[in-house]
C-alpha cells in the first residue's frame, strides 16, 4: 500500500468536516434551534431554510479591504516588478486573487497551483480548501514537502495527486461508486510520474490566523456559536409573533357544556362577525396582553454586538444607525482593530503571493527574483487628505512618478506626464 496515499486521505478526510461546517455556516444552511420540541414539530417546515445570516459579513467585510496593487522587487532584475504586474493582469489575478481571499477566510485556507501550461507560460490555478493536503518540513515548518490534491472527475471516479519537489504522481480509483475518500488500495496509477523540474512543490498555502506549522482558523469559528444564538432568538420571536398575532379572549362566570367524551365544549366561535352574550349577569369578559417583541429585538440586537466584538467586525457592519452620520475620523477610530486585522493578513497573504510571483517567473525561465507584495490601503483617506499628503511630500523632493503613482495612475501614465 503507498504510506503516501494514506497519509494524504487521512488528512483530507480530517479537514472535510471542519471546511463543511463553515461553508453551510457562510451559505445561510443552519443548525436551527428551538425552545421546545412542540415549537420544533410546529415550526420546523415553516423555517426549515430560515437564518439571518451575518457570516457572509464577518468574512466579506476583510476580504474587500484585501486588493493587491501590485509588486516591488526586493532583489533581482529591476525590470521583475514590471513583469509580475503585466502577467498579473494576463492571468485576470485581480478576480482569482479575491476568490483565493475569501476562500481562505471562509475556510481557514487556501491553495494555489501554479504550472506551466503547454506554452511553458505560468498558470494560476485556485484550489479550495477541501480538496488539498500539504505536508511541511518538521524542522522549519515553512517549506512544503508534500502535498494531494483530490477530486471526482467527470467520468465519477476519484482522482489523486501527489505533488514531490522532485515529480507529481497521478492516481485514479477503479470505480466510479467510490465515497469521496476511498481506502488507498482502490487507487491505481494514471499514467507514469510527471517530471518537476523546479524543484519546489507547486502548491502555495494561503493559512488564515494560524498558528506556528497548523492549519489556518476560519473567521466564522468565533461567530458560529453566536450565529445559532441569534437565529434562535429570531425564531423565538416569529413564533411569538405567530401565538400572539391575535389576542388571546377569556370568559369567566359563565356554564360550560360538555360533550359525550366529556370534553369542554368552548361557547363562543372569534370572529368580528361573531357576538358573544351570556344570560348570567355576573359573566366577565377580557383578554390576555399580548407579547412584548421589543424584547426580543433587544436580544437580536445584542447578539449582533457579540459577533461585532469577538470577530474584529466593525459594529456599523451589523447595525445601521438611521439618521445618524458619523464622520470620518469617528470610523477610523471604530475600524481601528478592525484595520489592524486587515493589515495582519495582508502581511501573511502578501509573502505567499510573492512566493508564487518568483516561481511563477522561474516557470517562464527568468532571472531569479525575490517580490514585496503591494496592497491597497484598507483605510484610504479622503481625496482632499490625500492630495494634500501627495503637495507636502512633493515639497519634500520625492519624485513625481512616484506622487503619480501614489496617486492611482499607472506606471506608463506616470513616467510620461509632463512635470508639474
Amino acid at each position: 500500500m503507498n504510506t503516501d496515499i494514506e497519509k494524504a486521505l487521512q488528512t483530507l478526510s480530517a479537514n472535510a468536516e471542519r471546511y463543511a461546517r463553515t461553508e453551510r455556516y457562510y451559505d445561510g444552511n443552519h443548525d436551527l434551534r428551538f425552545a421546545t420540541e412542540k415549537f420544533k414539530t410546529t415550526f420546523d417546515d415553516l423555517f426549515r431554510e430560515f437564518a439571518l445570516n451575518l457570516c457572509p459579513i464577518v468574512c466579506d467585510s476583510v476580504a474587500d479591504k484585501l486588493s493587491v496593487a501590485g509588486f516591488s522587487v526586493d532583489s533581482g532584475p529591476t525590470e521583475a516588478g514590471r513583469d509580475a504586474e503585466l502577467l498579473w493582469r494576463k492571468r485576470r489575478m485581480p478576480i482569482v486573487s479575491g476568490e483565493v481571499h475569501r476562500e481562505a477566510l471562509k475556510n481557514g485556507d487556501a491553495y494555489l497551483i501554479v504550472w506551466p501550461d503547454a506554452k511553458g507560460e505560468a498558470v494560476f490555478h485556485p484550489n479550495r480548501a477541501s480538496q488539498i493536503a500539504v505536508r511541511y518540513d518538521e524542522e522549519s515548518s515553512t517549506e512544503i514537502t508534500q502535498a494531494a490534491k483530490c477530486w471526482r472527475a467527470e467520468d465519477g471516479r476519484i482522482r489523486l495527486n501527489l505533488f514531490f519537489p522532485d515529480r507529481i504522481e497521478r492516481y485514479i480509483t477503479r470505480r466510479k461508486e467510490e465515497p469521496r475518500f476511498p481506502d488507498a488500495k482502490e487507487f491505481t496509477a494514471y499514467g507514469p510520474a510527471v517530471e518537476n523540474p523546479f524543484g519546489k512543490v507547486p502548491v502555495f498555502h494561503f493559512a488564515n490566523n494560524a498558528g506556528i506549522g497548523m492549519l489556518g482558523r476560519s473567521e466564522l469559528d468565533a461567530a458560529i456559536p453566536i450565529q445559532d444564538g441569534l437565529n434562535k432568538a429570531v425564531l423565538d420571536m416569529l413564533v411569538a409573533m405567530e401565538f400572539s398575532a391575535y389576542r388571546q379572549r377569556w370568559a369567566a362566570g359563565i356554564e360550560i357544556e360538555y360533550d359525550a367524551d366529556g370534553k369542554a365544549i368552548a361557547p363562543f366561535r372569534s370572529g368580528v362577525e361573531h357576538l358573544w352574550i351570556a344570560g348570567d349577569a355576573n359573566a366577565r369578559f377580557g383578554d390576555f396582553e399580548s407579547a412584548r417583541l421589543d424584547q426580543f429585538i433587544k436580544v437580536k440586537d445584542s447578539f449582533r454586538t457579540d459577533i461585532a466584538s469577538v470577530t474584529g467586525t466593525p459594529l456599523f457592519y451589523f447595525l445601521q444607525q438611521a439618521g445618524t452620520f458619523p464622520s470620518g475620523e469617528s470610523l477610523r477610530q471604530a475600524s481601528a482593530r478592525f484595520i489592524a486585522k486587515v493589515r495582519i493578513r495582508q502581511l501573511a497573504y502578501g509573502q505567499v503571493w510573492a512566493d508564487a510571483m518568483s516561481f511563477a517567473r522561474r516557470i517562464e525561465g527568468r532571472d531569479d527574483a525575490k517580490f514585496v507584495t503591494l496592497w491597497q490601503d484598507p483605510s484610504p483617506l479622503s481625496e482632499r487628505e490625500m492630495l494634500e499628503n501627495l503637495i507636502l511630500k512633493k515639497q519634500l523632493g520625492l519624485p513625481q512618478t512616484q506622487l503619480l503613482t501614489e496617486a492611482g495612475y499607472g506606471l506608463d501614465e506616470a513616467a510620461n506626464a509632463s512635470p508639474f
